[in-house]
Formats: C-alpha cells, structure tokens, sequence
C-alpha cells in the first residue's frame, strides 16, 4: 500500500531529520513506527503528506508515485491522518467534527450515510452527538479523531501517537478502535512509543532512532529485539 524508498528529509536549512528511510506498509495490514521523543516519527508523518518536503527519496501509494504531489492531492488519493495531539476544535461539536473528516463531500446524503457507519462502529459519538467534543473524555477524544480520519473513507490511516497523554484503560480503548477500524480493510501506519501495545495490535514494525531505521521485522521478531526489550519493554 505504502512504500517509502531511501527517503531524507529536513527543516529548511537544518540537518537532515530523516535519513535514508526504507519502510513499507502493507495493505490491510496494521504496520507500527516505534521510537522515542526525538527520533523523527511526526516528521516521518509529514513527509509522508508532504507537510514537509522529502530531499531526495521516492514515496509511492498503491504503485502511485506521491512524493511531488500536494499534500490535499495525497489526502484524495485515499490517505487520512490523525495528528499528533488529536488536534479537534474543543467548541465544536462531535457532528461539526466528524463533518469535517469529509470536507472534500458536497453531497449531505453522503456524509450521513458516512456518519451512520461510524455510528454503528462507535456506538459512544451517536450518544455524544451533540456534545462540545472539549467535554469528552480522553479516550472518546481519541475515538473521534479516528472516526473524523474515517469520514473521509480513507484506505489508509496514518496515527501519530493516538495514546499520548492518554490514561491505561483509555489507552485501550484506542487500540481496540484501532483493530475495529483494521478489520474493516484500512491500512494503518501507526506511530507510537507505546511499544507494548503497538505490538500486540500490528503485523510488522521498524525502530526509528535520531531519524534512521535501526530494526524492523515482524511484531513477534521485534518485541524479542535487543533494542526494543532495552528500550521500552524492561523495568
């Protein structure tokens, strides 16, 4: 589904924050990014979308070469992102919000028939659907920024730390949203320091450290890695 190809990227004149990342995520699949504060994820996100423009490298979505295109045009091409910190509007409703997800929709049939969808998967916003989504609580917050990243019927998802700040049990409440979203057929790139979780949920993974891949493998291979245990599964 998604292939980056010895893709480098940097802050204007800045040294480089991504070197020579190979990484692919397969389709359908739930794909994980592991690393700590520092190591390039978000900014791995944004070059992605192309918020932040790749030095050299090539980036390709179902075979389509997107490295070039515009980050609107990449979203089109059936790619949603749920930012680092959520990032929804605390005085908008859960119903403004989850319009939002489909900005590119004119047709209100549509984005009703989206809406119910999401409804029958997180039976909570129907609940809250006219609530100030600043009212919620942490885990439903998460929750709706998956289901606003749904609306616009992506193939692909790309999550950038969806349990930061997060409490353990609303935690999981977040990754299992993230599986039910899964077992819908969308692709995930999930990025996360939350290892432990991310492994459990995903199919493969990569380690990313001061902006390189350090390990990779499948999630059983790379919760047994040196790095990984050191890192984030001991003590």
């Amino acid at each position: 589904m998604l292939n980056l190809e010895n893709v480098t990227s940097q802050y204007e004149e800045n040294a480089a924050v991504l070197n020579n990342i190979d990484l692919q995520a397969k389709k359908e699949q739930i794909t994980c990014v592991l690393g700590p504060n520092g190591a390039g994820k978000s900014t791995l996100v944004k070059t992605i979308v192309n918020l932040v423009k790749p030095r050299k490298g090539r980036i390709t979505l179902a075979g389509l070469s997107i490295e070039r295109m515009r980050t609107h045009q990449i979203i089109k091409q059936g790619i949603s992102v749920v930012p680092e910190g959520r990032q929804l509007f605390p005085k908008f409703t859960v119903e403004e919000v989850l319009r939002l997800g489909a900005y590119f929709v004119n047709d209100r049939k549509i984005i009703h028939s989206r809406m119910e969808k999401i409804f029958k998967l997180f039976s909570i916003l129907k609940e809250r659907i006219d609530q100030l989504s600043g009212t919620l609580s942490g885990g439903e917050l998460g929750i709706l920024s998956l289901a606003r990243a749904l609306m616009a019927e992506p193939t692909m998802i790309l999550l950038d730390e969806p349990s930061l700040g997060l409490a353990p049990v609303m935690i999981s409440s977040v990754f299992k949203a993230i599986q039910a979203i899964n077992r819908n057929g969308i692709t995930i790139l999930l990025i996360e320091q939350n290892a432990k979780k991310s492994l459990d949920v995903a199919s493969y993974g990569y380690l990313l450290r001061k902006g390189q891949i350090v390990a990779q493998g499948d999630a059983v291979t790379l919760r047994d890695s040196e790095l990984v245990k050191k890192a984030y599964l001991r003590g």
